[in-house]
Order: structure tokens, then C-alpha cells, then sequence
């Protein structure tokens, strides 16, 4: 904000200030003395042009917390969508977003989504364009509609999220307000800018509000009662979240004996790869305030990080079930303009670990520092494993510019391993829809960050350079939007100096006028070397390698009751080349039965005639599979408080052995005559949940829970796609029934 507008905002907020009432009417008596802005442009499509829809906005700073109206005219040609959405789900509907940045310095972000229907989606948002919706915040919020359009009211407590002490009486946060409309998927933002750019939390606009002070106390207890059908045993447990903020410059979280209960399962997957799979975590303590840890290391995706929280209660060192985390702490806060976080975590039990991470950040003009430090010691591995970690960040102008350092030390059986990497992302916004980014990475052979990180791999040298241009200047007749076209090139080499592979890649990202979108991606690999899939056992020559892929997402229209989603993918992966790809195909069709009742159904089949896989040592076996999975499931969405829940997974593996090969000394696959089995797999999840909110953030939930796995050899004749399945859905290795009531007390 330019200095000569800010005496006029002050006093603005500097008036009496009277207390909203949040029903979703927008008072003129209660709104007056805020700020008035009514300059949103299109971001959607990136046109920068002034609103097609009238719209406004009003924010207005109480000592209750920050208020923000919306006041969204639409005209009766345009239909509006008022259909229903479990928190955090979301979906192409009416709705109105808030980004605050309550430090305004740029690092940590949090966005408010408010449905038209009153549903709510929250999230924080962390290097600068970086979401996580499984953090859930405590705010007020209402909607009412007219045949104008319609209006929502928000107020975001001022102990929502920690907050540094500002000098005076007055502190600087960083604003964002847009609308999306569903029908359309036309996104209206002021300021005229959007996360889909490589800069955004540092653009939201910066504005002067007083410097209220909020504490809160909140204790939240919990009892779980389990019944399990196949042992006939009952289970019983209780514990306890807490959360103190005295001040914005201070909070603290503490759970007791956190409760792992199936309330929220993970998708089921295959992976008989070399790498693990990521899962994110939904744990009210392991997300409150956990944005603040998260460091990104290790790739361009958002499952590498130097702090997964899901590690903590992981499988228990011995193999024997999952770890009993008996109690956690987190501290958050700052001193004048340095911020620090501090993490433990402990699990009971001879085979339990410990969990520390230090963090600390200082900002200065246009420049930020950070550091880390985390720690887990694992007595029966006798393992405990360190790692450092330094990060800068520069923005200027067009250019945003990251850089981390990291380095870990792992004594384990009185050994000392020590190793270091590095990483540096560059990104520039060129003009006129042009951008480009260049991305170096560097992970030494022996770093390991998965004590308590996640990282996909180390023992990698890669770079990447990508240029991007947005088109938004399509003819009237053209049924999409923008489009956003993207070309890379990468090269990796591991820090053996072994030359993985060179890609190329080729994207484009489509709008459409329907609000829906399309996205299609082809890339192409070099011939060169797999270093991973004998696991330690030697290096693996690959040919050329293709992967083409196809996606397109059609909403509920006017009137209709289908929402659509399919893809197409090849992949050509094995040792066949880019002639023997996989090819699969995916349709996930969704049934409006009301705005709060709908049923979906999916299938997505896989035909690979060449999966490749590793048999134990240097052998490798050649399968000609079929894979089949299959998921269905029922939201209703009874009234603002309750819901229910039915899915159901299945996932059906059928592999026919081809050839076995023995990798040689310099890495050629030489085929030999060695028999390997055939294999099949069969996974089953099935659950029914029902959940009551008895008061914002406490919870009823009762859930039926049934899953099994079965892995086969040498299976007989080939059976159908129909017959897979059906061997899935009659397995019932588990099957139990849970209850949990957890209630949020505020003090």
C-alpha cells in the first residue's frame, strides 16, 4: 500500500467500532467505518480485467476478531449452485475465499472458503502458493441469498493463529478476498491476484489494522469404545488435545494419548515400488499450527518435507503393530520480529521413539532466514538420527528465489553416518503470461531424512528448467477460458555419477466456459539407468521410456444431476520400451440426488503388458498384468450438523509371469530360464460413518470398518475382471465398529 493512503485507512479502523452480528445480512449500521472495496478483477480466467459480476466487499477489524462481508450480485441467467460439502471437500459451487496472512511477512498463510450453501472448507497456505486443508480453524460465518444475488459474513477470531507483537497499537496483515462463481468457474479477486502464480502470499495486499489481543483455552477430551467382530473383544481409550493461547504471541498444544481410531481412513494403493507411498494426516494436534514445520526438500511435488507428522505413531520398530504415542507438545510463537516452533513427541512402550523439531525464522525487507534442527531417537534400533537445516528466501519484483541446505547424522550401532543436500528454486514471471522456473537439487548417497521426514529418494543430482505461458485472449466461440502451456527439460544423474535419465515434457491446462477443466501431459525419458528397483543389488539399463496422459472434469450443469471425471494414461515403464506401455482407463461418475444426497461409482482398469518387477537380488520378472480398482460410495449430507458416509474400495491384481531376468555386472537385463510365480492381490476397504457435531469442532462419530488383503502364487487359469473383484469383496481379515465422542471446551 502506497504510505500517502495509509492515515486514511487508520482512521478508518481508528473509528468506533461496533460489533457485527454474523447472520449472513449485511447491516449498513453494523459495517460502518470499514473498509469499502468494490476494484475485484478476473483471475479466473487471468485477465486482470475489471469483474464481470459486481462485486463487493467490506473488512472491518473488532475486537472479536476480523470481519469480512461479501456482497455478490448475479444475474438470473447465471445459475447459481448451492450444493452441500463436507468440510475441506469443496467442489465447483458458488463460494467466496479470505487469505489472511496475519504476520504479512509472507510465510504463512490461511484461507476461509465459504459455500454458498454455509458449507466451509479451511486450509493454510505455505511457500507462497502451497495448500493443506487438514488443518481445521474455529470461526464464524453465514450466508443469505435475495433474487439479486446473495451475501456472506465471516469473522476469523484474533486467536485463530498465532501473530507477532507489532510495534504501536497497530499491525500490518496480508489480505486476499475473492468469488468464484460455480456454473462458470469465473474466479473475481481483489487484488488482482491468484495462487496459481508463482507469487502469491507475498502480493496479498498489505493493510493496517489495530493490534487487538485475544487469549483462549480450549480442552478437548475423547472417548472411543471399539468393538472388534472377528476377535470378539471390546477396546476402550480416552485422551485429551489442548490448546492455550494467552496471547498472539504465544500458543501451545498438547495431546495425551492421541486417538488413532479408523474415523478417517487413507485410500487404499499398490505399490510394489522402490519408493513409499504419501498419506497426510487429519489429527487435530499434528495439524494445528504445524505449518510453521513445513520445509519443503527434496522435489517440486508436496509430499517431500524434512517434517511428516505421520511418522509419529508409524509401525513400531519391532514390526509389531503401530507406535503408542502417549503424549506430544507444540509451542509456536515469537519474540519482536524472530518467530520459533518447538515440537516433541513421545511413544510408550520399550519399542518407542522420541520426536524433536526446533524451528526458527527472522524476516527483513524483502529477505528471509530460517533454521531447523529435528531429532528422533530410536532405542531399539539403537539408532538416533539428526538433521540440519538452513533455508533463505528472496522476493523482489518478479523474481522469487528459495534455497535450503540440509544435512543429517545417524549414529546407529555405534557407527556415525553423515551427508548433506541442497536445493534452489528460481522463479520469474516474465510478462505478458510468461514464466519460467529452474529448480536444482542435490541429495547425497548416505542423507537420510525419513527418521522423521519424507523423502522419496537421496543419492540424486537433478535439475530442471520449465517455461509456461498463460493464454487468456480466446475467440468469444472457443468453450474454454485459458489455457496454460508449459515445456520442461530435466536431467538426473545420482552423486555415483551415474546418469539416470533426461526428460522432456510437454503440458497444457485448460478452463472451460462449463466450469470444468481438461489436462493432457506427455514426457519422454531418455534411455538410461534405474539405480532403485534392485534395491541396493546393482543398476539397471532402461530403454526409452514414454508417458502420455488425459484428464477431463465436467460439474453438475443447469438442471442436471451428473458430475464427470475420466482419464486416460500410457505408460511405457518396462524393459519393452515405449512400443509395450500400460494403458489405463478411469470413469468416476457422480449422481446429484439433491444438493446434499449424492452417490458415486468408479472404475479404473490397467492392462500392462510389461510390468517390471523385483524378484529378490539382482532378479527381475516381467508380468503381464491386469489391475483393476474399484470405489463407490454415498455423502449425505442430513443438515448443517450431521452427515453420513458409506465407501468402498476394492482393488483386484492379476500377474501373469513372462520372462525372468538376471541383472549383469554392468547392468545389462540378460533373460534366463528361471522359473517365477505368477502372483495375485486382492485389497478390500468397506465403511459406514456417521458424524454429529455437537458444537464447532466436538464431534459424535460412530463407524462401521471391514478391510482384508490376500496375496497369492501361482494362481490357476486366468480368471475374469469380474471374478477379481468378487474375491476382493468376500475378504474380512478385520472387521469392527467404532464409536468416538470428542467435545471442545473453551475457557
Amino acid at each position: 500500500m502506497r504510505h500517502s493512503a495509509l492515515p486514511a485507512l487508520l482512521a478508518l479502523f481508528a473509528s468506533p467500532v461496533l460489533a457485527v452480528e454474523i447472520d449472513g445480512r449485511i447491516d449498513p449500521a453494523e459495517w460502518e467505518g470499514a473498509r469499502h472495496i468494490t476494484d475485484f478483477r478476473s483471475v479466473q480466467p487471468l485477465t486482470r480485467e475489471p469483474a464481470p459480476y459486481p462485486t463487493e466487499a467490506w473488512v472491518k477489524a473488532t475486537e472479536d476478531g476480523l470481519a469480512i462481508a461479501f456482497r455478490n450480485l448475479q444475474p438470473a441467467h447465471v445459475p447459481r449452485t448451492r450444493q452441500r460439502a463436507q468440510r475441506d471437500q469443496g467442489g465447483p459451487v458458488d463460494r467466496v475465499n479470505v487469505y489472511v496472512d496475519f504476520d504479512g511477512d509472507g510465510r504463512t498463510g490461511y484461507n476461509f472458503t465459504l459455500l454458498l450453501s454455509d458449507s466451509i472448507n479451511d486450509g493454510t497456505i505455505t511457500n507462497e502458493n502451497q495448500f493443506n486443508d487438514d488443518w481445521d480453524g474455529d470461526w464464524r460465518h453465514a450466508v443469505s441469498e435475495d433474487e439479486a444475488g446473495w451475501s456472506a459474513e465471516i469473522l476469523l477470531p484474533w486467536h485463530i493463529a498465532p501473530m507477532q507483537k507489532s510495534a504501536g497499537d497497530t499491525r500490518t496483515i496480508g489480505l486476499s478476498l475473492d468469488r468464484v462463481v460455480g456454473a462458470t468457474g469465473e474466479r473475481m479477486a481483489w487484488p488482482a491476484v491468484t495462487f496459481v502464480e508463482q507469487r502469491f502470499l507475498t502480493r496479498l495486499e498489505r493493510i493496517e489494522v489495530p493490534q487487538y489481543r485475544q487469549s483462549l483455552l480450549a480442552v478437548t477430551p475423547y472417548v472411543v469404545g471399539l468393538y472388534d467382530t472377528i476377535a470378539a473383544r471390546a477396546d476402550f481409550d480416552a485422551g485429551l488435545d489442548l490448546f492455550w493461547k494467552p496471547s498472539g504471541q504465544f500458543q501451545l498444544s498438547a495431546t495425551l494419548n492421541p486417538d488413532f481410531g479408523q474415523v478417517e481412513s487413507d485410500e487404499l494403493v499398490v505399490n510394489f515400488s522402490a519408493t513409499e507411498t504419501f498419506f497426510s494426516d487429519k489429527r487435530p494436534f499434528f495439524t494445528e499450527n504445524q505449518g510453521f514445520f513445513d520445509v519443503p526438500f527434496g522435489g517440486l511435488g508436496n509430499a517431500n518435507r524434512l517434517l511428516y507428522t505421520r511418522r509419529v505413531g508409524s509401525r513400531a520398530d519391532d514390526g509389531n503393530g503401530a507406535g503408542d504415542v502417549t503424549a506430544a507438545v507444540k509451542l509456536n510463537g515469537s519474540v519482536g520480529a524472530f518467530n520459533y516452533g518447538v515440537f516433541a513427541a513421545s511413544e510408550g512402550d520399550d519399542v518407542g521413539r522420541d520426536f524433536y523439531a526446533v524451528r526458527g525464522t527472522r524476516d527483513f525487507d524483502g529477505h528471509g532466514v530460517g533454521a531447523m534442527v529435528t531429532r528422533v531417537e530410536r532405542p531399539f534400533l539403537d539408532r538416533e538420527a539428526t538433521v540440519y537445516e538452513a533455508d533463505h528466501r528472496w522476493s523482489r519484483g518478479k523474481w522469487n528465489v528459495r534455497t535450503t541446505l540440509v544435512a543429517s547424522s545417524v549414529e546407529q550401532g555405534g557407527r556415525t553416518l553423515d551427508d548433506s543436500g541442497a536445493q534452489v528454486r528460481v522463479d520469474h514471471e516474465i510478462g505478458d503470461g510468461w514464466r519460467q522456473q529452474l529448480y536444482v537439487l542435490h541429495t547425497g548417497g548416505a542423507l537420510q531424512l525419513n527418521d522423521f521426514g519424507f523423502l522419496e529418494r537421496n543419492n540424486l543430482n537433478y535439475g530442471r528448467y520449465e517455461l509456461a505461458r498463460r493464454l487468456t485472449a480466446l475467440p468469444e466461440s472457443s468453450p474454454y477460458r485459458s489455457h496454460e502451456v508449459r515445456v520442461a527439460t530435466s536431467r538426473r544423474v545420482n552423486d555415483d555419477g551415474v546418469h539416470l535419465f533426461d526428460a522432456w515434457a510437454m503440458s497444457r491446462y485448460s478452463e472451460r466456459k462449463d466450469g470444468g477443466n481438461q489436462f493432457m501431459e506427455v514426457v519422454g525419458m531418455s534411455d538410461g539407468r534405474d539405480d532403485l528397483i534392485l534395491r541396493g543389488n546393482g543398476v539397471v539399463k532402461m530403454p526409452a521410456r514414454l508417458f502420455a496422459f488425459a484428464e477431463r472434469y465436467r460439474p453438475r450443469q443447469e438442471g442436471g444431476r451428473w458430475e464427470l471425471y475420466g482419464h486416460l494414461r500410457y505408460a511405457a515403464e518396462g524393459l519393452g520400451g515405449v512400443d509395450e506401455g500400460a494403458v489405463t482407463v478411469n470413469f468416476q461418475p457422480t449422481y446429484h440426488v439433491s444438493d446434499g444426497l449424492r452417490v458415486s461409482a468408479g472404475v479404473r482398469y490397467t492392462r500392462n503388458p510389461d510390468w517390471l518387477l523385483w524378484r529378490g537380488g539382482n532378479l527381475l520378472g516381467t508380468f503381464d498384468a491386469d489391475l483393476v480398482f474399484f470405489d463407490a460410495g454415498m455423502t449425505w449430507l442430513i443438515d448443517s450438523r450431521q452427515d453420513l458416509r458409506v465407501r468402498l474400495e476394492a482393488i483386484g491384481v492379476e500377474a501373469r509371469a513372462e520372462r525372468a531376468w538376471r541383472v549383469q555386472p554392468d547392468g545389462t537385463p540378460l533373460a534366463v530360464n528361471e522359473a517365477i510365480p505368477n502372483f495375485s492381490l486382492h485389497n478390500l476397504g468397506f465403511q459406514v460413518r456417521y458424524r454429529y457435531e455437537l458444537a464447532p469442532l466436538s464431534y459424535l462419530y460412530i463407524a462401521y470398518v471391514r478391510g482384508g488383503s490376500l496375496f497369492a502364487e501361482n494362481f490357476g487359469a486366468q480368471p475374469g475382471m469380474g471374478e477379481v473383484l468378487r474375491d476382493a469383496f468376500d475378504l474380512r481379515d478385520s472387521e469392527q465398529l467404532l464409536v468416538k465422542l470428542s467435545y471442545r471446551f473453551e475457557i
